[in-house]
């Protein structure tokens, strides 16, 4: 058997998804700032490559030439003929991994090599998935293009979770996606991004939102990539995370770097979103005070019904 090889660069973490799927959001909760200006934010760009520093931005042309470009005029990029925009700046998420931000893979007016061309490139994805429309036949289709590897140490983000407005539904979507991407994740996490971006640090509020366990499913997959190996299987997690009680057992090495206070960037660049919304996350402590769990009949409802769900 080949030995895993460890990086000697920092792992790249693809932000992929269908439009309108949540990943501009996730992209804002991880840099903790809008990297892009807001009237850009629905051009057809090509994949966004964010890496840490302050180098100006540029695009690669697919011949290998490198061209500057402007943020404030991003729609002349030239789509058919540009691998990728890099775009640098300052964030404790870069310091552990980089981030490249892939347009939405149902974009009628997108040609798919635009985005296809870039997977070689990837170590791991975090792939958006709407929760009213979570995992689509087209969204499996695509999936299928990314190698195993990187497929076994990504996440499956169920986004927009709080669109679910019951337990019974939040229940039976995840419990259905689980079911249905069984083996094609390392991990499958429900979230509410616009929840996390609006929570303190540690609060119920950031639990809840799933933020918390995210933050640590994400820890797991970047070390797992600098390692050149897979995590642990963090689908048990996700399984348990369908249950009322939410469990948080992943070992989280890079806290301490990826908690450090955020660089200032410049004003003409970039526009920054509520500060101290940078995620990864400190991991709550043991024995501290978590959210209320609900009464005990309704968690054993819960967990009869998710039992049942599984058994169908």
């Amino acid at each position: 058997m080949t030995q895993p090889q460890t990086l000697d660069r920092k792992p790249r973490i693809a932000i992929m998804g269908e439009f309108s799927a949540g990943k501009s959001t996730l992209s804002n909760l991880l840099l903790g700032r809008r990297i892009l200006p807001e009237k850009v934010t629905a051009t057809r760009l090509p994949p966004v490559w964010i890496t840490e520093g302050d180098a100006a931005p540029s695009r690669k042309a697919l011949d290998g030439s490198r061209h500057p470009v402007s943020l404030q005029a991003l729609e002349a990029v030239p789509l058919e003929e540009t691998l990728y925009v890099q775009i640098s700046c300052e964030a404790p998420v870069l310091e552990a991994c980089d981030l490249i931000d892939f347009p939405g893979i149902s974009d009628p007016n997108m040609p798919p090599e635009v985005w296809e061309r870039m997977l070689a490139e990837v170590d791991c994805v975090l792939w958006c998935t709407h929760a009213t429309q979570a995992w689509r036949q087209s969204e499996a289709a695509a999936w299928g293009l990314v190698a195993e590897e990187v497929r076994q140490r990504s996440l499956l983000l169920i986004t927009r979770f709080d669109k679910l407005t019951t337990p019974l539904d939040k229940l039976r979507v995840q419990t259905r996606v689980t079911r249905e991407t069984e083996g094609q994740f390392a991990g499958v996490c429900p979230i509410s991004l616009t929840q996390a971006l609006a929570a303190e640090p540690d609060s119920p509020e950031w639990e809840t939102s799933g933020a918390q366990d995210f933050t640590a499913a994400l820890e797991a997959i970047v070390e797992a990539a600098q390692q050149g190996g897979t995590p642990p299987v963090l689908q048990a997690a996700a399984a348990a995370a369908a249950s009322p009680a939410p469990a948080s057992s992943f070992v989280a090495p890079l806290a301490a770097v990826l908690e450090q206070p955020q660089a200032p960037v410049q004003a003409d660049s970039l526009q920054e979103v509520p500060t101290g919304h940078v995620i990864p996350r400190r991991v709550r402590p043991q024995g501290a005070k978590r959210t209320p769990r609900p009464d005990a009949r309704k968690d054993s409802d819960l967990a009869s019904l998710r039992r049942e769900l599984l058994e169908s």
